[in-house]
């Protein structure tokens, strides 16, 4: 019973019967607050009915907008604010509305609102809110404000959108232009940047296979030519990219870093062989000087072959040191070939002498004067050469008897004077020991001489001998304290347990060489007894040492002999092709090893160091042989590289041959070196040529090109813009074609792909406008046929109804082409030659046929009657387009010419048919849009 209560006293509003609820809406009032809540509750119902009476009485758009916002938004809440939004319900103000649109976030009523608002402003307002591309779409396509769909054509930026909207975009032909034109830009954006992607690639992998490849003379000019290639390119490379090129920048940094430190290299070691052609020119001076001063001197002591022979051995152990690092030059060698063959010519004569020397004295003993002759002769003491002691005393005897055979006494003063004035020669210079020689030889021949004439020179020589007992004097003062200084050091060297073998042996050496340079200046027995003791001791202690030294120079000795082997067997078989580099580098490796095999036995080490400079310059006489051949090569791919500059070719092809130059360039060697710069500038000069002029050339042809498609898309804008309006414009068309043919071939890539596609399109759309123009103009001659066909349809129903065969005049205004003459002519000699008066049905089929065929040409779908007639007329084009190809326009010719010509023809069929015939002509007379 409280139920029944309930539903008895309850407010209509809230009835469990949805009818009743929706009449309760209309006894709302929305402008009290109670009952306009009570309306919001009822526009939430559940019943369709009653929430669409509910939000007809709600009319404040900002509650409608709240209530939709909060999520429970119906269809009929959705459609309600949409209406009120658009301006379908309601007396909103615009500015209200703009601002309530700006609050939306629904996609689906922006886009209601932008379809149906009656304002651009409030369209523009949703359109703004609109951001899916989908929408946008939608919005550019269907809307039915231009500026509405023009701004949201503007906000699609996709590939994909902008082709949908090119494909969708029927209605309005701006929007569709504009979209393909972003679309074409976008796209030549894309294929811009994906070729520039590409050039970069090709640029990256250039530079890599460069890291990769060795030095060569231009490999430095082609880095810096490649860093600028890349420092051109346009696009921004990404991060893979830039370390790729940092990548291979720093290997190719590293290759030429090599190459410099090579360079570096061999530039130290030219001014290391300068310094040894320096050192062996003075080592060859003083040995000279050495030969020179024996021979200046007055006598030769065994004194002066020991010191000469420790010189030449410490020279030739210095020029075997400097030969084994660099090669002497020839000049060099023989001079210093002179004076070993000098010293050795000296070193004879003394063994000689030596020889002889018991001889000699006996001869001097019994007064032998011609066996002594003989003895001497014998000897071959060089000339010029100071003699020895005993060789001067038998030059003396001999003299001295040849001087009592000689009653000349003027000569014999004369050589005194001589002799004194080289005494005093000497004495000035601090020769010593030839001094002494010469003052006792004057003395010998002051005491043989007369005295009266010798009584002028004896002061002279009494000065001259006083001062060579000074020179004795000082000698002696200098000399004493020397040799106790020697002898003190050569014991504390001795005793000294702490050095190694090799310092204590050079040590010795030292203090050996000081002592005997002293000669016999302040000598004297105990002195040379106590230095000979500490020497003996050293000795002793380097015995062992020297034993494995020597074992080891008998090893370098045999290692150097293979070395020499090795090398001599090579360079009695070259090879012709030998490369002058890989020869440089067995002599460059040889001479380390040479250096690395030392030392070897004194005895054994000038022939083997002759042999093996011997070897290093005949080796080096090849590499030089060789590198002269590549010069004389290369000398002939100048010559090629010039005649190829000077030759008429294409400049790719001759940039092609170049390159072809180049490699066999490299593939040649080096020539000599201050011959290879040279070739090489002159070569790299003609080569700089071509390339530029092959640059040159695809500059010129670039901007050949650049005007060549300027001057297409000029045509193709100007036959884009161009829409004809009658039939006889074609000419304009065929002329553009012959502009556009003149124009190929155009330069390949997708721009010109694009071009003519494009091209292609606009010609075909041309072409198919003034084809549509003639169809039309042909249509419309119908009407001014019409009078005359009118004219022959009165005389055929006069004929028909019994009446005399007319001839219809052509008036003199009208004006017909020849198969319109010829129809008209027909049609007066059919009523001419037709016996009776009853209509012909072959005038009945050809009207339907006629009609068949301009249902046809219209594209209309006429009667299903005519579709044998149709079929039949297809089959009959198809197969007239197998001999040649028939217009559209030339078949409405025909038509009109059969339909003037068909009769004569009943009235009540024209009248039937006229209609029709009518409707398809008009729809062919219509003219296609601009």
């Amino acid at each position: 019973m409280s139920g029944l209560l309930r539903r008895l006293f309850a407010p209509r509003w809230n009835h469990p019967d949805p009818e009743v609820r929706r009449q309760a809406v209309g006894r709302l009032d929305p402008t009290h607050d109670d009952q306009r809540q009570t309306l919001e509750q009822l526009a939430r119902d559940p019943q369709p009915q009653v929430r669409e009476a509910a939000l007809s009485r709600l009319q404040n758009p900002e509650r409608l907008l709240a209530m939709y916002q909060q999520g429970d938004a119906s269809p009929e809440l959705r459609h309600h604010l949409a209406a009120m939004l658009v301006g379908q319900r309601g007396q909103h103000d615009l500015p209200t509305r703009i601002a309530l649109v700006e609050r939306l976030e629904d996609p689906e009523l922006l886009n209601d609102v932008a379809l149906r608002g009656d304002n651009q402003q409030l369209r523009l307002a949703a359109l703004a809110r609109l951001d899916a591309e989908e929408h946008l779409i939608r919005q550019a396509c269907d809307n039915g404000i231009a500026a509405v769909r023009h701004a949201a054509a503007a906000r699609i930026e996709s590939e994909a959108g902008l082709s949908r909207l090119v494909q969708g975009a029927r209605r309005d032909r701006q929007v569709a232009r504009m979209a393909r034109e972003r679309l074409n830009r976008l796209r030549a954006d894309a294929a811009s940047l994906a070729a520039a992607h590409q050039r970069r690639e090709a640029l990256l992998e250039t530079l890599e296979q460069h890291a990769a490849s060795p030095w060569e003379p231009l490999y430095a000019g082609r880095f810096r030519h490649l860093k600028r290639e890349w420092s051109k390119l346009e696009d921004q490379p990404d991060a893979q990219q830039e370390q790729r090129f940092q990548e291979a920048c720093l290997r190719c940094r590293k290759v030429i870093g090599d190459h410099e430190a090579q360079e570096h290299a061999r530039h130290v070691d030219d001014r290391q062989r300068e310094s040894a052609d320096q050192t062996r020119q003075a080592l060859v001076e003083a040995l000279e000087e050495s030969l020179a001063s024996l021979h200046q001197s007055d006598r030769l002591t065994d004194q002066d072959i020991a010191s000469l022979r420790a010189q030449k051995r410490l020279l030739a152990a210095r020029w075997q040191a400097l030969s084994e690092q660099h090669l002497a030059d020839e000049a060099l060698r023989e001079r210093y070939d002179q004076a070993l063959a000098a010293y050795e010519d000296i070193v004879q004569a003394r063994v000689r002498l030596e020889e002889r020397a018991e001889a000699i004295e006996q001869a001097l003993t019994d007064g032998d004067d011609q066996r002594l002759e003989a003895l001497v002769e014998a000897c071959g003491w060089p000339a010029g050469l100071a003699p020895a002691p005993l060789l001067q005393r038998a030059h003396q005897r001999l003299a001295s008897e040849r001087s009592r055979k000689d009653d000349d006494l003027n000569a014999r003063m004369s050589r005194f004077v001589e002799e004194l004035d080289q005494l005093e020669r000497l004495l000035e210079s601090g020769a010593f020991k030839g001094a002494s020689r010469l003052q006792q030889d004057l003395r010998q021949q002051a005491d043989r001489l007369p005295q009266a004439p010798l009584q002028p020179h004896q002061a002279r020589l009494k000065r001259l001998t006083a001062r060579l007992a000074e020179l004795r004097d000082w000698r002696g003062f200098v000399a004493g304290p020397k040799r106790d200084q020697l002898c003190i050091a050569i014991e504390e060297l001795a005793n000294n347990a702490t050095l190694s073998e090799a310092e204590l042996d050079r040590h010795h050496r030292q203090l050996v060489k000081e002592w005997k340079a002293l000669g016999n200046a302040a000598a004297n027995r105990q002195q040379s007894e106590r230095f000979r003791a500490a020497s003996e001791r050293i000795h002793q202690r380097l015995a062992p040492w020297r034993e494995h030294q020597q074992a080891e120079r008998q090893r370098n000795l045999e290692a150097r002999e293979a070395l020499c082997e090795q090398l001599e067997t090579l360079l009695e078989q070259p090879a012709h092709e030998a490369d002058p580099d890989a020869l440089r580098e067995i002599r460059d490796r040889s001479q380390e090893q040479w250096r690395r095999l030392a030392p070897v036995p004194r005895d054994k080490a000038d022939t083997l160091g002759r042999r093996f400079g011997r070897i290093r310059h005949d080796l080096q006489a090849l590499i030089e042989r060789r590198a002269g051949e590549i010069a004389e090569a290369k000398r002939e791919l100048i010559e090629q590289t010039r005649a190829l500059l000077d030759q008429d070719m294409h400049s790719t092809r001759r940039a092609e041959q170049a390159k072809a130059l180049q490699r066999r360039w490299r593939e040649l060697g080096r020539a000599p070196k201050g011959e290879e710069q040279a070739l090489w500038r002159e070569f790299r000069s003609l080569c700089d040529n071509i390339f530029a002029s092959r640059e040159a050339a695809r500059d010129d042809q670039a901007q050949r090109n650049r005007a060549r498609l300027e001057a297409m898309q000029s045509l193709i804008d100007r036959l884009d813009s161009w829409h004809p309006t009658h039939s006889h414009e074609a000419g304009m068309l065929d002329e553009a074609v012959r502009e556009a043919t003149a124009l190929e071939p155009l330069p390949s890539g997708r721009r010109s792909e694009g071009m003519r596609r494009r091209w292609a399109g606009i010609v075909r759309a041309r072409r198919e406008r003034l084809a549509r123009l003639s169809l039309a103009e042909e249509a419309q001659r119908w009407q001014a046929i019409r009078p005359l066909l009118n004219a022959h349809l009165q005389a055929d129903a006069r004929y028909l109804a019994g009446g005399s065969a007319e001839q219809i005049a052509l008036p003199a205004e009208l004006t017909l082409s020849n198969a319109l003459r010829q129809a008209h002519e027909h049609r007066n000699a059919a009523r001419t030659s037709k016996a009776d008066h009853s209509a012909d049905q072959a005038v009945v089929e050809r009207l339907a046929r006629l009609r068949a065929h301009l249902s046809l040409l219209a594209g209309g779908r006429g009667n299903r009657r005519d579709d044998p007639l149709r079929l039949a007329i297809q089959v009959e084009r198809l197969n007239d387009t197998l001999g040649q190809q028939t217009t559209r326009t030339e078949e409405l010719r025909q038509i009109l010419a059969g339909l003037l010509a068909n009769g004569p023809m009943p009235e009540g069929l024209w009248a039937r048919e006229v209609g029709e015939l009518d409707r398809l002509l008009e729809s062919l007379a219509e003219l296609p849009p601009s």
